[in-house]
């Protein structure tokens, strides 16, 4: 299982790369196939909500299937696939493709891990396991700022994806080798997502979970390279060193989340805290949006690192989850959690369009402010929500 649960990680870094290197991409997609801020933003958007559009068959597949089959199986196509589309891309429309198809294939790994913590581990343990993972799996994060950037000028940027797409399919291979199945909850019990959105307490933590990844996601996934570039002409070098420093900001946040429930006996305001000092930081970074550049390194660090609260909102919404529909449970959480970030990028895509021509700092004063005022919507509904730190 350990053999197993290290190829997952591996491939969840690869889900946590290929969700932010678009930002490090951007110029010279724009050059190269005429990509503009609006396309990249369509292509990310399309990977978030697709990913998210995949939680429901991949948490029947968990349940009834297994992680090994599930997350092999789509890597495998989805990812290496996508990638190798990427590489040959011509057009935005073809990447736009390419990030729905790796999108696909990276949908099943974190979920497959974490299905196997909720089967083989005490519940009390989840959030430290799945922070766990999801700090080291967001080195993944780090290789897309300026490793990518660095691979970018070297070899160009189609090698560097022809690159990826062999070490997805190198990672499908390692995953059904090595992925043992949990043994299956028997139970004459049967269940689906509608019986999960009949738990009232998952209502007011859903609409927390759908807004609170959004501002880190796309941010460090798309925004912060237009942002840096159109605000302050940074080069694609110093756009993943900026990146760099968030990416590490949001690892060092996933880290430090992932224990403290367990140390201040509570889920809720540990959540409920992280987020409103996110909020706090957006607001600085509206009203500061092209004060210096080092400025706003320093805000979007801050985001990054108070916006990693992904695995204990997963912890406490897992919680109200019955056994035989953990599966699908948290593949609802991370549903609402991922598809929050392609919501926001097509809606941010859009207000970049029109804001535009108003004047340079218009667009991402609009897209910050969005960002600010649905993530304090997310927290004034989750303050209804129950504790739970079992």
């Amino acid at each position: 299982m350990k053999a197993g649960l290290v190829v997952l990680c591996l491939g969840y870094v690869l889900s946590q790369f290929f969700r932010a290197f678009l930002a490090v991409l951007s110029v010279d997609l724009g050059r190269d196939i005429g990509a503009t801020p609006e396309d990249l933003a369509f292509a990310s958007g399309l990977w978030f909500l697709i990913f998210a559009a995949m939680q429901l068959p991949v948490g029947w597949a968990l349940d009834r299937v297994g992680p090994r089959l599930t997350a092999a199986v789509l890597l495998m196509v989805g990812g290496a696939g996508g990638a190798a589309l990427f590489a040959a891309a011509s057009t935005p429309f073809h990447i736009a493709i390419a990030m729905a198809l790796i999108g696909i294939g990276c949908s099943p790994v974190l979920m497959a891990s974490y299905y196997i913590f909720a089967r083989e581990y005490p519940p009390a343990r989840f959030a430290t396991l799945a922070a766990l993972m999801l700090g080291v799996g967001s080195v993944g994060n780090l290789v897309a700022s300026y490793p990518t950037a660095l691979a970018v000028e070297l070899m160009g940027w189609r090698a560097t994806m022809v690159s990826l797409a062999v070490f997805s399919a190198a990672i499908a291979l390692g995953i059904w080798t090595k992925v043992k199945d949990p043994k299956k909850v028997e139970t004459e019990q049967r269940g689906s997502f509608l019986d999960l959105l009949r738990e009232p307490a998952l209502w007011t933590i859903l609409p927390l979970m759908l807004v609170s990844y959004a501002p880190s996601g796309a941010i460090r996934g798309l925004w912060a390279g237009p942002y840096l570039s159109d605000i302050f002409g940074l080069s694609t070098t110093q756009i993943g060193q900026a990146t760099l420093i968030m990416g590490a900001a949001m690892i060092t946040g996933t880290f430090a989340y992932g224990p403290l429930d367990r140390m201040l006996g509570t889920r809720k305001w540990v959540i409920f805290g992280g987020n409103a000092l996110t909020v706090a930081g957006l607001v600085l970074l509206y009203l500061w949006v092209e004060n210096a550049v080092w400025l706003s390194v320093v805000l979007m660090a801050v985001i990054g690192l108070l916006g990693a609260s992904f695995p204990v909102i997963m912890a406490h919404g897992r919680a109200f989850a019955p056994p035989h529909l953990v599966g699908r449970g948290m593949t609802l959480l991370n549903l609402f959690g991922v598809g929050g970030v392609g919501l926001a990028q097509f809606v941010t895509g859009r207000i970049h369009a029109a804001t535009v021509d108003i004047s340079p700092t218009a667009p991402y004063t609009a897209i910050f402010g969005f960002f600010a005022v649905t993530l304090a919507i997310g927290c004034v509904i989750y303050l209804f929500s129950r504790d739970n730190v079992n």
